[in-house]
């Protein structure tokens, strides 16, 4: 089976999570860019090395921005990094509402990690990535039964 479906067949909460998690790469490519910058203009790198955070930032924040957009393009594979990514942003988001005092970025980093993992984790969402391995469960008639059963179980008396 394709790995991808028609724009038009894609849950809106798909989309809605594909641009909440491309956004987050982009932010992370222009922290790489930034830390680069930074590194070549000569600014104090005691605490942290500039290049090697750009790189890592670079490597994670690319990872992140390809899943947006394979979640963008109908791509299943994406919503996996995306999680990921949402639970790892999470502490994130805690540690700048406490302990780092950025209320007002932890905030914007909460709400929108809460909001893709909402969107990645919905109804709509799951069943789009179901619909790889065939029909619904929900899908099936109380004729049909349980396809997966050999026999239906016999009812079991009161004594046991």
């Amino acid at each position: 089976m394709p790995n991808t479906v028609s724009p038009n067949a894609l849950p809106k909460t798909v989309r809605w999570a594909g641009a909440l998690v491309t956004l987050q790469g982009l932010v992370a490519a222009g922290f790489a860019i930034v830390a680069v910058i930074r590194g070549a203009t000569g600014h104090d790198q005691s605490v942290t090395n500039g290049y090697g955070f750009a790189a890592w930032v670079a490597i994670l924040g690319g990872a992140v921005l390809a899943a947006g957009i394979a979640l963008l393009t109908g791509r299943r594979w994406g919503r996996a990094i995306a999680v990921v990514a949402q639970l790892l942003l999470l502490p994130v988001a805690w540690s700048l509402l406490t302990d780092s005092h950025q209320v007002p970025l932890g905030v914007v980093l909460g709400v929108v990690v809460l909001g893709a993992l909402g969107c990645l984790f919905s109804a709509p969402t799951s069943r789009w990535m179901a619909a790889e391995y065939g029909a619904y469960a929900d899908e099936v008639s109380p004729e049909e039964g349980n396809p997966g059963a050999d026999e239906p179980e016999e009812p079991r008396d009161k004594k046991g």
